[in-house]
């Protein structure tokens, strides 16, 4: 519920501050001295059009700040702390702020927040029925919404059981318009894969295949020059055996230093573990040595086969270039891979088209069933709503009223179900039941809205209703009635009330005054909450046009006695 209000700036509003109670509220004043800037303060806290015009003159902004006590448990609460924001010891701290250029800001639970974050809030908050607000009554999803929440727990399981029909019954037709619409494309699809793959299957390269041949291709192309620089290194190491005379080699100098070595080794051990070195040096030379006339014996320049290595080569660069990124041929074996499943799953689509029509006429319908069920169930709560309208009509200065709720199937599915739902008014008797834009004027439509919150009070009601002027062409007995019916709605939420009738503001727990106050060129308004005595002079005021009548006075009191016994 909304414990408190504080308002600067809006409209006659200088600043004001509104302590609300959990039960009936209601807000009086004389004409002009700010009351409809109470509820236009309460619209702007739950989301309201921020309009600048709004914003006193010579005022930078107005500001609305409201402290709301929510349920702990409840969704409100973990929307704000999805926002960021925090609770103060289970209270909800939420700003509104207009600039007089129309920039809008507002804050929840501390944190900077869209606009957006406080409509939906509202939605568990309040229900704000003023003359523009009752607009949404007639819009057909408000219609069928208020009846679904009227049916209550009758409806939960059927529209489960719908909704999951429902759901799955898109997804399977979103899958066969894709499969069906695109069929051309998926086949054009597949014939280039089935292309690809066969010109991959008639190459049939190898993993790291276009590596190895890459280094073949080098050594066949320069054969004759690595032949022939193992052929001179082996003659370095060793010598040319087919020589005329033996020249200087490595393996024969190393063996001379050696020697040279090893006859004075037992004098000294440092040149005995350096003659030992250049023994291993001269086994490691003779291996290179060895090793050096195999791999000139190996090195054979074979010109057709190196045209065998550069023509495959070619052939695994072209696959390359259009199925491996340029890259090699293990990307061109992952697009194959890749390629070959894409392509068995295309060729499953045509099973799969058949799979999905089934599955779609079986839920087509289950969903005719389901839908038929949501209507006989609204059928039923349609007959009981409008009967419990309708009573409350009566005692609403509006007995021969007539209210229909008509459930129409279309044929059409949607999220919720395959009705269309209209609340129709017939206001006179003998005349036909219209829809509520036809049937029924600005009063009439606050009360129609009255009514159906008094029919839903205790059926999961929100925590705070407002109505602004629900009272609008009503008088005497009618307006006793109307108090009591606000009176009965606060039993099980809270209820502010914009009123100038004394016989509904007489019902109210607590009674706001709206008073104004002229200091020559500026007239500002402020908030008092009156006690039995202030009540009394407000009530007699609003009654006989003077507060301090003796004569209102005791209607007052009267008002006020009739009041208390009804509560």
């Amino acid at each position: 519920m909304v414990d408190e209000v504080r308002i600067q700036g809006l409209g006659v509003i200088d600043e004001a501050v509104l302590e609300l109670s959990p039960g009936f509220n209601v807000v009086t004043g004389e004409t002009g001295a700010g009351k409809t800037m109470v509820v236009t303060s309460l619209g702007l806290l739950f989301g309201g059009r921020a309009d600048p015009q709004r914003v006193r003159p010579g005022a930078e902004r107005a500001t609305v700040e409201g402290r709301i006590v929510v349920d702990p448990g409840g969704r409100v609460v973990d929307r704000v702390e999805e926002a960021g924001g925090e609770l103060d010891d289970g209270t909800l701290i939420v700003q509104r702020s207009v600039s007089a250029e129309g920039r809008s800001r507002a804050y929840v639970g501390g944190r900077s927040v869209p606009v957006s974050l406080l409509i939906n809030l509202a939605d568990d908050l309040v229900a704000v029925h003023g003359q523009s607000d009752q607009q949404r009554l007639l819009q057909a999803g408000r219609q069928r919404a208020a009846l679904d929440r009227y049916a209550g727990s009758s409806l939960t399981k059927p529209m489960r059981a719908y909704t999951r029909t429902y759901q799955r019954h898109r997804q399977v037709t979103a899958l066969l318009d894709e499969l069906t619409t695109r069929s051309r494309e998926r086949a054009q699809e597949a014939d280039i894969l089935r292309f690809g793959l066969e010109e991959i299957e008639k190459v049939d390269p190898r993993p790291g295949e276009d590596v190895e041949l890459a280094a073949e291709e080098e050594r066949l192309g320069h054969a004759d020059a690595l032949r022939g620089a193992a052929d001179s290194a082996h003659e370095a190491l060793l010598g040319d055996p087919a020589a005329a005379f033996e020249a200087a080699n490595v393996v024969s100098l190393l063996g001379s230093a050696r020697n040279a070595l090893d006859a004075v080794r037992d004098h000294d051990p440092e040149l005995a573990a350096l003659a030992d070195r250049l023994a291993e040096a001269g086994y490691l030379v003779s291996d290179v040595a060895t090793d050096l006339a195999a791999y000139a014996e190996s090195v054979d320049a074979d010109p057709a086969r190196l045209a065998a290595v550069q023509e495959r080569r070619a052939e695994l660069t072209a696959l390359v270039r259009k199925y491996g990124d340029g890259e090699s041929v293990d990307q061109v074996l992952e697009w194959a891979r890749a390629s070959a499943a894409r392509l068995t799953e295309l060729d499953s689509d045509d099973d799969r088209i058949e799979e999905l029509r089934a599955e779609h006429a079986e839920l087509t319908e289950r969903l005719e069933t389901d839908a038929a069920e949501l209507t006989s169930v609204r059928g039923r709560a349609s007959e009981r709503f409008s009967k419990a309208v309708t009573a409350e009509l009566a005692a609403l200065a509006m007995p021969h009223a007539r209210v229909e709720v008509s459930v129409t199937p279309t044929g059409e599915f949607g999220p919720y179900g395959a009705d269309e739902i209209e609340v129709r008014l017939a206001p006179h008797p003998g005349s036909p039941a219209l829809p509520l834009h036809k049937g029924a004027s600005g009063g009439e439509l606050s009360r129609v809205m009255l009514a159906i919150e008094v029919v839903f009070a205790g059926a999961d009601p929100v925590p705070t209703f407002v109505f602004d002027e629900v009272d609008a062409g009503v008088g005497g007995k009618a307006a006793v009635e109307i108090g009591r019916r606000l009176a009965r709605l606060a039993r099980n939420a809270q209820v502010i009330v914009v009123t100038h009738l004394p016989q509904v503001a007489a019902f109210a727990d607590q009674h706001l005054l709206v008073e104004k106050s002229s200091d020559g060129l500026v007239t500002r308004s402020g908030v008092t909450a009156l006690d039995r005595e202030g009540r009394v002079r407000e009530l007699s005021r609003m009654l006989a046009g003077l507060a301090d009548s003796e004569l209102g006075r005791a209607h007052a009191e009267e008002l006020l006695d009739l009041a208390a016994r009804d509560r």
